[in-house]
């Protein structure tokens, strides 16, 4: 008698019953791990004899490895199986992640970061492409909505994990948390991830992946150490024009060959235009959020780190509380009347940011914190979905890798773009009285939540129909 597992439709709807749950395990280590070492910056530094300042190497290692290996994940899914690179992507991930834990001195230290990086630039994107091969476009919405929810507490966790880890244990525990998931994780994946993949993959375009990768990697660079001092403003220019150059000859490169590493024609997609360029311009904004309020907080209002650290988790809980009624407002109003409108007032939420001072109540706090996160969250379900509105499957891993490339570097430019305004309006954060402080701080909420707004612009030039397959909007209602 047949077992009822072996039957291929009931493995088949068991598959798609836990993908979602094991692409969400793997974007969960990756935000863990990306905040949680943060905070434990000066312990493992004490630990392993280094300077402090020496430990942005450790954060830097990680972020330029991902820019390196992000644009390769594409072609590696189509070429070998999205089962076997994303389980392999979670063993690499997990293994660097206990020689990371190991390493006594910090060059070690590096060395794993960059390895452990290559793991996690695997991840993001296979797991993407998977599930945009798996689940109907009208399914999509839905899906990315509840894999999106780890990844959104898995920032609000790492800050204080990483604080409580360094004072009760030691810091190598932050790397030995990602062992059991892993592990974990390789077993399901192996079990259950369907493994898709193109007959007929071309030669990787090595000339491609060594001026895009070149490119980003050095325009990462120039980000990870903008505002510092360790270079002058003339070898930061330089930097820029030699990264500004080597995307210049990848696109010239991509423009005549005939299988390039990263298809950028699918820029003549409206949707796929409007959803990677209108991520990247709003992100700047919103990017610089979370740098700025720890400083509104501990130097301005006087609150511990720990009470800043809590003040931040009303915005993750609202976007997890409120993640699945999405699909409904997408199906509701369309992608171009929600990221219009969303994006206006995330800008308009953030300007209200610089109403709080110190006789604002906490409860208040809490307040337009948890309306923000709502609202952000609603900007990155719809934009990360609209990215695969109009896109084949032949097409999807590429597209893949454009969205999460840009995705990479639009964190670090919200990180930089936050330090500038900080560094006009608050010239010497290090050295100023509180009333200095909260001025500063609430004359760069108005400049980021007015560089929000002008952002808008990227998605006016949607219609109303784009992504009806993903949002499963009709245009005929008359809210619309």
């Amino acid at each position: 008698m047949t077992r009822p597992d072996a039957d291929p439709r009931v493995k088949a709807a068991v598959a798609a019953r836990l993908l979602p749950w094991l692409v969400a395990v793997a974007f969960f280590m990756q935000a863990l791990d990306t905040t949680i070492l943060n905070t434990a910056v000066p312990g493992i530094a004490r630990a392993l004899g280094v300077a402090p300042l020496s430990m942005k190497a450790v954060l830097a290692s990680y972020t330029l490895s991902l820019a390196v290996f992000i644009p390769i994940s594409g072609w590696m899914a189509n070429r070998f199986g999205t089962r076997y690179v994303f389980a392999g992507a979670i063993g690499l991930f997990t293994l660097s992640s206990v020689l990371c834990g190991l390493s006594r001195n910090i060059h070690l230290l590096v060395a794993f970061r960059i390895l452990q990086g290559c793991g996690g630039a695997m991840m993001v994107p296979v797991g993407r492409l998977t599930l945009v091969r798996t689940f109907a476009k009208s399914q999509l919405v839905r899906t990315m909505s509840f894999v999106a929810i780890p990844g959104l507490v898995g920032p609000m966790l790492g800050p204080i994990a990483g604080g409580l880890i360094v004072a009760y244990f030691h810091w190598s525990v932050i790397f030995f948390l990602n062992v059991p998931i892993g592990l974990a994780g390789l077993y399901l994946v192996y079990r259950h991830l369907p493994d898709y993949r193109e007959k007929n993959t071309p030669a990787l375009d090595v000339t491609g992946l060594v001026l895009f990768s070149s490119g980003i990697a050095l325009l990462s660079y120039v980000l990870e150490v903008f505002g510092e001092h360790r270079l002058g403003g003339s070898a930061i220019l330089a930097l820029t024009v030699l990264s500004a150059l080597l995307l210049a000859g990848y696109g010239v490169h991509a423009a005549r060959s005939v299988h390039p590493l990263l298809r950028l024609g699918l820029f003549r997609l409206r949707t796929f235009r409007a959803a990677v360029g209108g991520s990247f311009c709003t992100r700047i904004g919103i990017g610089g959020i979370p740098f700025l309020f720890p400083l509104l907080y501990q130097v301005g209002l006087g609150y511990t780190p720990i009470q800043s650290g809590l003040l931040m988790m009303p915005q993750a809980f609202a976007a997890m509380s409120l993640k699945m009624t999405m699909p409904g407002i997408l199906a509701r109003f369309g992608y171009r009347a929600v990221l219009v409108s969303n994006t206006a007032m995330l800008g308009l939420l953030i300007m209200l940011f610089a109403s709080i001072g110190a006789a604002t109540p906490v409860w208040l706090i809490v307040a337009q914190l948890f309306i923000y996160g709502f609202f952000q969250s609603l900007q990155f379900t719809s934009m990360n979905t609209l990215v695969y509105a109009d896109i084949t499957a032949e097409a999807a891993g590429s597209a893949s890798t454009i969205a999460s490339t840009a995705q990479q570097l639009s964190m670090s430019f919200g990180v930089a773009a936050a330090s500038l305004v900080a560094a006009l309006f608050v010239p010497d954060r290090f050295h100023t009285d509180a009333p200095q402080m909260i001025r500063g701080i609430h004359e760069a909420f108005l400049a980021l939540g007015l560089a929000t707004i002008v952002s808008t612009a990227a998605f006016i030039g949607l219609r109303r129909t784009d992504g009806s397959a993903v949002s499963q909007h009709r245009a005929d209602l008359p809210a619309a």
